[in-house]
């Protein structure tokens, strides 16, 4: 079935878990979370990273509308886009650490691939 994970949520339950999620990666560089929701955020994550490779005022903006602080925004247009400006993709690693304690829920962590 094509589309988006629903995660177990409502639309905009996920739609702010995953807003909170990618503004987190991108100040970090870095988060632990389930396997299912790490392939969501760095689906997002990319997408925002790309258009962020297109340093104009129309993508700021699309991006600010998403990204829920302003200064991870900054940092996402001033620093970590023109660290990849000659990669087209892949720029999230996804490394799985086994199941978690109490609900075996498969767990994993996402990073910014330098």
């Amino acid at each position: 079935m094509p589309g988006t994970r629903k995660l177990g949520r409502t639309s905009d339950h996920r739609t702010a878990m995953l807003r909170a999620m990618v503004t987190f990666l991108l100040e970090s560089g870095k988060i632990e979370t389930t396997v299912t929701r790490a392939k969501e955020v760095v689906a997002m994550t990319e997408k925002y990273i790309t258009l962020a490779k297109d340093n104009n005022l129309a993508n700021y903006r699309q991006a600010l509308s998403f990204i829920t602080k302003e200064a991870v925004a900054k940092k996402l247009f001033e620093e970590i886009a023109p660290a990849y400006a000659s990669k087209n993709g892949g720029y999230c690693r996804i490394t799985k650490t086994g199941p978690r304690r109490g609900d075996a829920a498969e767990m994993a962590i996402i990073e910014l691939v330098k």
